[in-house]
């Protein structure tokens, strides 16, 4: 059988163990790097070496020999491969064939090595010199009549020395549009958790894990996503500890896991089962389960038990009584159908939290990826203050970010609405006036192209036009501007929609060492739970016209504002004087930042709900509401489906590292989409089918996607899943959460019918 070919067969063994060894093993040899990538794993988030660039869970306080994942490891192994994008590849070929290529084909290519310039009479790239290059960026940023006519996007693979410089450089220049890929993911986290426990990230930290009493993972694909958490779910499981699991899609790894690193599991080929409750949720419905939770402990007190934290309420919140209200108003019916789910299990998990002294809720962008995706997050926060779950040993809220810095970026000024004090200090320690209006977040960017408004755009890392919404508008968009500016180290498709005029500049990787005239250099990040650690690289870069980003950024603000006071040369020399600025911006978390992160392990950030300190404006914990059952507008198409877009085991977010996804069973094709047996059934249509899927939009325009397959998975009724980016072009650029920006990407309406 060719290795091509299409093949759909279920994956009945555990996640994790053998198949994730081979995985390893098998990319570490596509890339040409066994040796080379193999001594750089053992340096992967370990003191003195360098941290995971996909990733942004944090690493275990008892250190292993090995501290990676399978998705680690294809992450290095694509960083550290010995393919290269050369001058003469781009000489071959031109951007039009380039762009009928596959994204996986272009991410095979390998590692960018030279600045290039997009020649429109060839329709190829052509070399650039980097003086050059900073020369056509400032020119062009000059010559706006606006600086709000720029667009300067952000990657979570930006370290905070970048990041920091980034946001003082734009806003010198004049603007604060940051679009940014935590617009895309958890920016309902940052903005939907602030006024509710005054801080916008979880209050979790690793140690949490050992002494919770029940742990709830809600909309998050644990054993692809954040592999490396397994490892605390199975230690919990051991202690027996409840482990209540909500998604519409069951998971392989949340079923049954085999740790790689356990020896005497890998011996004897066991397994653990993760799970304790699985609840098989709607798409939507975890709104309608959350308030069954909370409407059982209302309905108990009632009956005279002591249930809720009464003490700790009065304490520390506000607006208890008005959710109590509301919840109870509810009719159980409606919550059923809301939800998907039977009364009986909603109350199982009821009880589970109830007899946990504490409680763990992590949760992913199956919560945060709705039209109420910000208020969503909420009522995850008012379960937890029902119980007094913040401030205590096991307890608290954990949003599981995606990527590996871009909690960190959000940390160090990378906001299109930066408040009025920090603005303050910027101006105070810099000695100019920032701007004070708000930017643009990621869908008003692609808006404001549309409307010619924009006329500069530079990419710090990423795949801005094919992570975002509505793909073939966002192509139409980036197509108008004078200027696209792609900062990378592969090639991706937003390299070939492109601006009138383009660039692509080559970067160092996260794994490859920095050296400077001030000597060898270091970044830090920030991850999911608030710690900050130094990432030192170990491998040569791939290239010697290679340059980081700290110094790109340097570069540019250089080349675009001749009379700034700034020392930008020191920067890019010494990042000690990065990090000196950053304490002064941040005396509150970052002071002494030079000093602290000389520990290994880095240091911790200040989050006050862990200290039961509430930075909100009335110095309390707010129970805020979200009336009604429903997360998103209601559609009223009978035949409509709601479809969540997800990625596949062999993906990190537009990076696809194969046709494959093992534990859905799909192997050798991302066009699929996966449906309920008695769904396909009510449709007239079989596993295996072509079908074309169809979004039902109210805006007149016709989004739909044809030469899909349709495979029997076990969804929750009413519910369909399929790869992200492929299915981005279902998603309508105004179907997001108002207060975030967030696309909706995991409830977007729509119909399947036969191709």
């Amino acid at each position: 059988m060719a290795d091509d070919i299409p093949r759909y067969r279920p994956y009945h063994q555990p996640a994790g163990g053998w198949g994730a060894a081979a995985a390893t093993a098998k990319v570490l040899m596509e890339q040409s790097v066994v040796t080379k990538g193999s001594r750089a794993l053992l340096s992967m988030n370990q003191p003195g070496g360098f941290k995971c660039p996909s990733c942004a869970f944090p690493d275990a306080d008892c250190k292993k020999t090995l501290e990676f994942c399978e998705n680690g490891a294809k992450a290095l192994a694509h960083e550290a491969t010995k393919f290269r994008v050369t001058r003469d590849f781009f000489a071959e070929h031109s951007v039009s064939w380039l762009m009928e290529q596959s994204d996986y084909w272009l991410e095979m290519q390998g590692r960018l090595t030279e600045p290039m310039r997009y020649d429109a009479a060839s329709d190829h790239y052509v070399p650039i010199d980097w003086d050059d290059a900073f020369r056509l960026i400032g020119d062009h940023l000059r010559a706006l009549e606006d600086p709000n006519q720029a667009e300067f996007y952000t990657s979570g693979r930006t370290p905070n020395e970048a990041a920091f410089l980034y946001s003082i450089f734009v806003r010198q220049f004049g603007t604060n549009n940051f679009p940014d890929c935590s617009n895309m993911c958890h920016e309902p986290t940052s903005r939907g958790l602030q006024p509710a426990i005054g801080v916008g990230k979880g209050t979790v930290v690793l140690e949490d894990f050992e002494h919770a009493e029940a742990i709830f993972v809600i909309g998050q694909n644990t054993g692809t996503n954040s592999p490396r958490m397994m490892t605390n779910l199975i230690e919990a499981h051991k202690r027996g500890v409840p482990i209540v699991t909500v998604n519409p899609m069951p998971e392989r790894a949340l079923i049954r896991f085999t740790d790689p690193q356990d020896v005497v599991q890998m011996a004897t080929f066991a397994s653990t089962e993760v799970t304790s409750e699985f609840v098989h949720i709607r798409i939507g419905g975890d709104l309608a389960f959350l308030k069954g939770v909370m409407k059982v402990m209302f309905e108990r007190e009632a009956a005279g038990e002591r249930i809720i934290d009464h003490d700790f309420i009065a304490r520390h919140t506000v607006g208890m009584e008005a959710v109590r209200q509301e919840v109870e108003s509810l009719d159980w019916a409606d919550i059923v159908e809301a939800s998907g789910l039977e009364e009986s299990q909603i109350r199982r998990c009821a009880e589970i939290y109830i007899r946990s002294n504490a409680t763990v809720i992590c949760y992913g962008m199956g919560i945060t990826q709705h039209q109420q995706g910000s208020h969503l997050v909420q009522q995850v926060a008012n379960l937890l203050l029902l119980k007094g779950n913040f401030g205590k040993p096991g307890a608290g809220i954990s949003p599981i970010r995606g990527h590996s810095n871009v909690q960190g970026d959000r940390t160090v000024g990378i906001d299109e609405k930066p408040t009025q004090d920090y603005l303050d200090r910027v101006r105070d320690v810099f000695g100019f006036e920032p701007p004070r209006a708000h930017g643009h977040h990621a869908v008003e960017t692609v808006q404001a192209m549309l409307k010619g408004e924009v006329k500069v755009f530079i990419g710090m890392g990423g795949n801005f036009i094919r992570a975002v919404s509505d793909t073939p508008r966002a192509y139409e968009a980036m197509r108008s501007v004078g200027l696209s500016v792609g900062i990378a180290t592969k090639l991706n498709r937003s390299h070939l929609v492109h601006g009138q005029a383009a660039l692509i500049l080559p970067v160092v990787a996260r794994s490859e060492w920095i050296r400077t005239s001030a000597g060898e250099q270091f970044v830090t990040i920030e991850d999911s739970m608030a710690n900050v650690t130094a990432s030192r690289g170990v491998l040569e870069p791939a290239g010697p016209d290679l340059m980081p980003e700290v110094e790109i950024v340097c570069r540019m603000a250089r080349a675009t504002l001749p009379d700034s006071r700034i020392d930008w040369e020191g920067y890019s020399q010494d990042y000690n004087l990065i990090r000196d600025k950053i304490g002064e911006v941040y005396p509150a978390i970052y002071a002494g930042f030079r000093e602290r992160i000389t520990v290994d392990k880095g240091f911790h950030l200040d989050v006050p709900p862990r200290r039961l300190v509430w930075n909100t404006p009335n110095g309390k914990a707010n129970f805020l509401m979200l009336p009604g059952l429903a997360v998103n507008d209601p559609v009223a198409d009978p035949a409509m489906l709601r479809l969540a877009t997800v990625r596949s085991h062999d993906q990190f977010n537009t990076t696809i590292y194969s046709n494959n996804d093992r534990y859905r069973g799909v192997y050798n094709d991302r066009m699929v989409v996966f449906m309920n047996a008695q769904d396909l059934a009510d449709r007239g249509l079989v596993s295996g089918a072509a079908v074309v899927v169809e979004t039902l939009s109210r805006d007149g325009i016709e989004r739909r996607v044809e030469g899909l397959t349709v495979l029997d998975y076990p969804m929750s009724r009413g519910c369909i899943a399929g790869y992200y980016p492929e299915l981005n072009p279902l998603l309508p650029l105004d179907y997001y959460d108002r207060t975030s920006g967030t696309p909706a990407a995991k409830s977007i309406p729509v119909r399947v019918v036969a191709a």
